[in-house]
């Protein structure tokens, strides 16, 4: 090999391993899953006898006219004595929602629940502001926060309110459920990503005594560990991690129900399940950035400041990832100069570190949650592609948030969609367009050709991986320009609108 081939394989090969260190994390994560499945948590003995304290319910909203009434008529089902229940309608909207949710919440009001809503008109803070305001008024020693698509279930407060009698319990957090899993292929392959991160990772951190996560909604709080934590802050775009780890830092501990099951609503939109993608990494970065110095400084146990750093900078793996991408068909063409033996070495770490623990990773959660062999299979190479293909989206929220990128808090589109066939073309709420699909669409083409000169020269090893590349970038590039606005108006005029159940 020349010296330029030779350099060129170091650099990759370097690559291959740093992903290969994040993806093989992913076993750890399965190990303490299985050592610690039959250790559920249970609240103390004396819960029974503790007498029940006041909660507050928030509701963040910000244009969500599809799905406020059915949120508050679900919260205003919530089994807990009237006279200590406040649920706070904490609202930012700047379209009819105000309107729908005001009428809503009169009408309960009227039936004797203990509900207001409450309007801002500036949106310093975006959620986190609000839920801080909304604290500063609240009467609740105990807060619990639920997002616009959320489906609490009734006995929400009376299974997580009884671990508070422990005094160091800062947090308890409910495990989402999807209820419009079954929309289209997009939600299915959505849902097996989170299942992955609320059933074995959620589940292994929290039980083997490592940090994790408030997830923004589904949870509730013990009042004094957030004001001890300093509060709700905005300067992440990820606030609930951000607040999470301060308060862990603090000394709160927190408990993680994986059985309590609290349904959502998944994003039906490539640009809107991008959108939310792009924030969660963005913030991500931002929260490591902010906090992860002084939790690798603390006296923690390692394995709570191991697992941490792994947490908070996986996305790097992304940035990673698009270079991995930009180069790996590159190396089709020293393969055919050398062999099948450079061939193993460079598929080999990358296929062991990377793509067999994502694969056993995501099935061994749909089987968890109790999904099918046959379920399980089906989606899987899918959920890879997707993956691959969200790559450039997630490398550019981690380089924006590296590189001290500002941007604000920007909603995720919640359109009550629950069952196959619901159309959303006519809905007024759409996700932002950027250039970023034509570059998906151009690593697509590129890959493309990568298929065809691997078959043309007979390099059927990398025949898979170049075809989970191409699959990818094409679907995630082309559903992203396909449901732009542009065609998302054009199809609405050509089809009578509808309205989301």
């Amino acid at each position: 090999m020349t010296a330029v081939e030779l350099l060129f394989l170091g650099l990759y090969f370097a690559i291959l391993v740093c992903l290969s260190f994040y993806g093989s994390h992913r076993y750890q994560m399965a190990w303490l899953y299985y050592r610690h499945k039959g250790d559920p948590p249970r609240p103390l003995p004396e819960a029974a006898d503790m007498p029940l304290p006041r909660v507050t319910i928030q509701l963040p909203l910000y244009n969500e006219r599809y799905v406020v009434q059915r949120l508050i008529d679900y919260v205003c089902r919530i089994e807990y004595p009237r006279e200590l229940l406040e649920i706070q309608v904490l609202d930012d909207s700047t379209d009819d929602t105000q309107q729908i949710a005001r009428q809503v919440v009169e009408r309960y009001r009227a039936s004797g629940i203990d509900i207001v809503h409450l309007h801002r008109t500036d949106r310093t803070g975006f959620k986190a502001g609000a839920l801080q305001a909304g604290m500063a008024v609240a009467r609740g020693e105990f807060i619990a926060v639920f997002d616009a698509d959320f489906l609490p279930p009734a006995d929400f407060l009376t299974r997580t309110v009884p671990f508070f009698a422990d005094a160091g319990v800062g947090m308890v957090q409910a495990r989402w459920d999807h209820i419009n899993r079954d929309y289209s292929l997009l939600t299915h392959a959505q849902s097996i990503l989170l299942d992955g991160h609320f059933m074995i990772e959620h589940t292994a951190r929290n039980r083997s005594g490592r940090f994790f996560n408030f997830n923004g909604t589904a949870g509730i709080w013990r009042r004094q560990a957030i004001t001890d934590a300093g509060g709700w802050e905005h300067d992440t775009l990820t606030e609930d991690l951000d607040l999470s780890y301060r308060a862990q830092l603090f000394g709160w501990r927190f408990i993680y129900l994986n059985d309590l099951l609290s349904p959502a609503e998944i994003p039906v939109e490539m640009n809107a399940f991008k959108s939310q993608q792009h924030r969660w990494a963005k913030g991500s970065i931002q929260v490591a950035l902010k906090l992860l110095p002084r939790i690798l400084s603390s006296d923690l146990p390692f394995k709570i400041r191991f697992e941490a750093f792994v947490h908070l900078t996986n996305n790097v793996a992304y940035v990673m990832m698009v270079l991995m991408s930009l180069m790996m068909p590159m190396t089709l063409h020293i393969r055919v100069d050398h062999g099948w033996t450079q061939t193993l070495l460079l598929d080999l770490p990358f296929f062991l570190g990377a793509t067999v623990s994502v694969c056993y990773f995501y099935l061994l959660s749909q089987r968890e949650v109790g999904r099918s062999w046959q379920y399980r299979m089906r989606y899987l190479p899918f959920v890879l592609a997707l993956g691959i293909g969200l790559a450039l989206n997630q490398a550019k929220a981690t380089l924006e948030a590296a590189f001290g990128r500002e941007s604000e808090f920007v909603r995720t589109p919640k359109l009550g969609l629950e069952k196959r066939g619901q159309s959303w073309a006519a809905t007024g709420y759409r996700a932002s367009r950027n250039l970023l699909p034509a570059f998906e669409v151009a690593m697509g083409l590129y890959y493309t050709h990568a298929v065809y000169y691997a078959l043309e020269h007979h390099i059927w090893l990398a025949v898979p991986f170049m075809i989970l590349f191409q699959v990818g970038y094409l679907y995630t590039g082309v559903m992203s320009l396909a449901q732009s606005p542009i065609f998302a108006r054009r199809r609405a005029a050509e089809a009578p609108a509808e309205e989301p159940a």
